[in-house]
């Protein structure tokens, strides 16, 4: 009886033995090295036409913006992009000649026209932010006391002041012809001054007269340290600033590179673009230059 006892216990033990090998060896097997699929490289496709036109508006480039989302798009398709950073109206100019094959803008009714006509066509909205009224901080023509863009126009005007016009039907510029035209106000002589320039630099010609402009709050922010300019008049509705991209109609202009085209607008509205279009300037100024708008309405930013 014992003799049996004892040849079940050395044959359960036998069978332990064997099961801790088979574990160990199997852990030795996950353990041997391989290579991890993450760690091979995957090529970007080489695109058949790589090359490019951005037509954009100034405050796109002189924000910054475009330094981060260019070389993420670049680096993400293979499109080498040659930006043409002007007024958007020149911008609209070149979309309409075919001389651009994607846009990004920020004037909501000259824009519509390209749309309505066919000559643009994938249009999305981007993302926004504002116009404010900024001016020397002892502010002479009282414009902190006002109430509204308009009125700040009336009070600029009745004052020894001067104003500062990009003058270059720009959005910027297109927004500000609009306020004088509320404010019943056709400006002119030595006290309105056109630049014809980008934003960064009326802005700079705005701080050197002390004088007052109308400008978007992300290129004022990304320059803010070389100007002698303070923000008077902010947080109108009617002064939000809308961005929207899209592509030139490749069945009005055969040479655009509609591919192209396409895969920068579905990056512009793609949600990692818009995690870095939202955080743009966050950790330099405390505050983002932009707020991403990708599937949202127009009546939804009111």
């Amino acid at each position: 009886m014992k003799k049996n006892f004892r040849f079940r216990l050395n044959f359960g033990f036998a069978l332990l033995i064997i099961a801790l090998l088979v574990v160990v060896v199997g852990c030795g097997k996950s353990a041997t090295p391989t290579t991890p699929a993450a760690a091979q490289k995957t090529e970007v496709p080489k695109p058949a036409n790589p090359d490019l036109i951005l037509a954009t508006t100034t405050s796109t480039q002189d924000s910054g913006l475009l330094d981060v989302l260019i070389p993420a798009f670049e680096k993400k398709t293979g499109y080498k992009v040659k930006t043409v950073a002007v007024g958007t109206g020149a911008a609209l100019a070149m979309g309409e000649k075919g001389d651009a094959d994607v846009l990004l803008v920020h004037a909501f009714a000259s824009e519509k026209k390209l749309v309505d006509n066919k000559t643009a066509i994938n249009y999305q909205l981007v993302m926004h932010n504002d116009f404010v009224l900024v001016g020397p901080a002892t502010d002479p023509a009282k414009v902190k006391e006002t109430k509204t863009a308009v009125d700040a126009l009336k009070a600029i005007y009745a004052s020894p002041s001067i104003f500062v016009s990009r003058g270059d039907d720009s959005g910027t510029d297109k927004m500000e012809k609009a306020l004088w035209t509320k404010a019943s106000i056709k400006p002119a002589g030595t006290k309105y001054q056109s630049t014809g320039q980008g934003m960064g630099q009326t802005l700079t010609i705005a701080s050197d007269k002390e004088g007052y402009t109308l400008t978007d709050r992300a290129t004022y922010l990304a320059t803010k340290k070389n100007l002698k300019l303070d923000i008077l008049l902010q947080g109108e509705t009617s002064l939000l600033n809308i961005y929207h991209v899209m592509q030139v109609n490749p069945e009005k202009f055969p040479k655009v590179n509609a591919v192209g085209a396409k895969a920068f607008v579905d990056f512009m509205i793609d949600a990692d673009t818009q995690k870095l279009i939202g955080s743009f300037g966050q950790d330099k100024y405390g505050q983002p230059l932009f707020f991403a708008d990708a599937g949202k309405k127009m009546e939804d930013l009111k």
